[in-house]
């Protein structure tokens, strides 16, 4: 396999996990919206808290990708 073939495919794959974790953030916030008046204060926290946490995971992933595209440039 080619280093610009490999690049690509490592580009997919973070692509995906992005994916999921933007699904992810999407329903919970979704769930928290909907749900923030009803529920025990310590789960809104938690969801808060995990947001929180997807997010910087998924600035984390777009940074890698941005990287691995700069990174196609050169090859």
């Amino acid at each position: 396999m080619s280093k610009l073939d490999r690049a690509k495919e490592q580009i997919a794959y973070l692509k995906l996990w992005l994916g999921i974790l933007v699904a992810t953030i999407i329903s919970l916030t979704g769930w928290l919206i909907s749900n923030f008046q009803s529920v025990h204060w310590l789960l809104v926290f938690a969801a808060v808290f995990a947001l929180s946490i997807i997010s910087f995971a998924g600035y984390s992933i777009h940074k890698r990708i941005e990287e691995k595209i700069a990174l196609l440039e050169e090859l």
